[in-house]
């Protein structure tokens, strides 16, 4: 081939590009076209009126356009062996994140010193440039851990593993000093929203993924219905804290089988917290049974209709439920006995305090951390274990599973019971912390949101679904904070409604970058002779 045939066949396909383009802005024109160009609202006669939002609806449209001609045109081949470069250099990292750092500084002070939208707008991406001065800075650390202590050789493996051990140490230290710093950085009032909305509700889901990491990382069984568990351990708490245990009835003819949880007052929650764990475990139980012989995509169906047969257990059973309507004045967790009140008896009266509302949040973020570190810390122990390495081989290869000798029906059964234990035990505080819970709260969308967490986080990896928890339920609630977004598309833009769009945008990202999840490197739970990371390449999922 001469040169000039080769720089002309390198040369961008201008009419490939547009055709791409336009196929891609097509697309979007139909799947936005219900979403974003129409919506129903109520006038001020509270009347239910079709709104148009063209404007708007052009504008992604045109965004999709050109967004997919620009990729088409880009040498992309050049791009990436220059991206692989930049996230090698720790210098580079590091300039890029002085560079934000300053942006950051100056918007800021622009914002304070402006008014009006424009100061909305500078404050808006002052926050967007903080985060990506954050980003570049673990970007910088981690290419200067990678290339100072290469895994080569023993010492850089080692050192590697001393950096980790320091890393988790600090992650832990900032956890537990998160809801002092917001409170001494926003007040006792201001920090409430910082430590709930993005601490606990983070946590939350945390805890919700490691559970189903237990499932679908470890156990390589696909469950679409996770959330059917978290609905059992609330509703189990709630009924049991409000109405005793169901036999209640026959206390006339056998007075030592009622029990009256609610009667235990402060201490319902600690009680009841093992034992709505435990009924999601036998719950979970009960769903193992059917699917022992289901794999794959009809596992994942039956797994699906459970959950959702849970949910119309939950609204249609009336008489137990409340249906719709819910259940109110679930009891509230207590410091150990002591009811976070006002007046006597109260927490704040028992240590001499003011009272204030903030004392009860950082008692449930606490609570909730607690929970989540000895879900991570039970799957690690259990990975270790035989029953955790009957989970990996049974996700490697279920035939050859078999053939070992190991039983996969006990395999499977535990999986299930053990993951389903830690989503009870996620429902239970749910339910504890909202005082309120209906069957609204637990539909499909939020095993979506549990499986995706899991899917972008990397099958099998803690720290990968922690990662992913972070960026999704933070990103969402973060979202809320922007008002920059609703200065720039009018103020009834609320950018939480497109959350599930932006999920989506991601996972087809991450299927794309990176199909095995963030975290794409599993650790062997048994070692040899000597700690080495195996190479997604070698294994069928993600970081173990």
């Amino acid at each position: 081939m001469t040169a000039e045939a080769s720089k002309h066949a390198s040369r961008p396909d201008i009419v490939r590009a547009l055709r791409a383009a336009a196929f891609t802005g097509l697309v979007a024109f139909g799947l936005l076209l219900p979403l974003i160009a129409f919506r129903a609202i109520h006038d001020i006669r509270n009347e239910l009126v079709l709104e148009t939002r063209w404007p708007l609806f052009a504008a992604f449209v045109a965004s999709a356009f050109v967004g997919q001609l620009i990729w088409q045109l880009l040498p992309r081949d050049r791009l990436k062996k220059m991206l692989a470069e930049f996230s090698r250099s720790p210098r580079k990292l590091a300039a890029a994140a002085s560079t934000c750092a300053l942006a950051a500084i100056i918007l800021w002070i622009v914002g304070t010193a402006g008014f009006g939208a424009e100061a909305e707008i500078a404050f808006g991406l002052s926050y967007l440039f903080a985060f990506a001065t954050i980003a570049f800075l673990i970007g910088a650390a981690a290419a200067w851990v990678t290339t100072r202590y290469p895994t080569s050789s023993a010492p850089g493996r080692e050192r590697r593993h001393q950096i980790g051990i320091g890393l988790r140490m600090a992650g832990l230290g900032f956890l537990i000093a998160y809801p002092l710093m917001m409170l001494w950085l926003a007040g006792s009032q201001g920090s409430i929203k910082w430590i709930d909305n993005f601490g606990i509700q983070i946590l939350i889901y945390v805890m919700l993924g490691w559970g189903l990491n237990i499932v679908v990382g470890l156990a390589g069984l696909l469950d679409l219905g996770y959330v059917a568990f978290y609905a059992v351990g609330a509703y189990s708490f709630a009924l049991l804290a409000k109405n005793g245990l169901p036999f209640i009835a026959f206390a006339s003819e056998y007075p030592y089988l009622a029990v009256d949880f609610y009667q235990l007052g402060p201490w319902a929650f600690w009680v009841l917290l093992p034992i709505a764990g435990i009924l999601a475990a036998f719950w979970g139980i009960l769903l193992g049974f059917p699917v022992l012989r289901l794999r794959g995509d009809y596992l994942a169906i039956v797994t699906l209709a459970f959950g959702e047969i849970i949910r119309l257990v939950l609204i249609n059973w009336v008489d137990l439920t409340n249906g719709y309507a819910g259940i109110s004045g679930v009891p509230r967790p207590s410091f150990f006995g002591i009811p976070f009140i006002e007046g006597e008896g109260g927490f704040a009266a028992r240590y001499g305090l003011k009272f204030e509302a903030i004392h009860r949040t950082i008692f449930l973020y606490y609570v909730i951390l607690v929970l989540a570190l000895i879900t991570a810390l039970v799957t690690i122990r259990l990975r270790r274990l035989p029953i955790g390495r009957a989970w990996e081989a049974l996700r490697e290869n279920e035939i050859a599973c078999r053939a070992l000798g190991i039983n996969t029906t006990t395999t499977k059964l535990t999986a299930f019971a053990i993951g389903a234990m830690f989503g009870g035990f996620a429902g239970s505080f749910f339910a504890a912390r909202q005082g309120f819970i209906s069957p609204e709260s637990f539909t499909f969308m939020e095993s979506a949101v549990i499986v995706a967490i899991v899917v972008l986080g990397g099958m099998g990896s803690q720290i990968g679904v922690a990662i992913a928890a972070i960026i999704m339920i933070g990103g969402t609630e973060l979202m809320r904070e922007l008002d920059v977004l609703k200065v720039i598309f009018g103020k009834g833009f609320d950018p939480t409604q497109y959350r599930m769009l932006l999920f989506g945008l991601g996972m087809v990202l991450i299927m794309i970058w990176k199909p095995r999840g963030l975290i794409s490197k599993r650790q062997p739970s048994v070692f040899l002779k000597e700690r080495k990371a195996v190479s997604s390449a070698h294994v069928r999922e993600g970081h173990g």
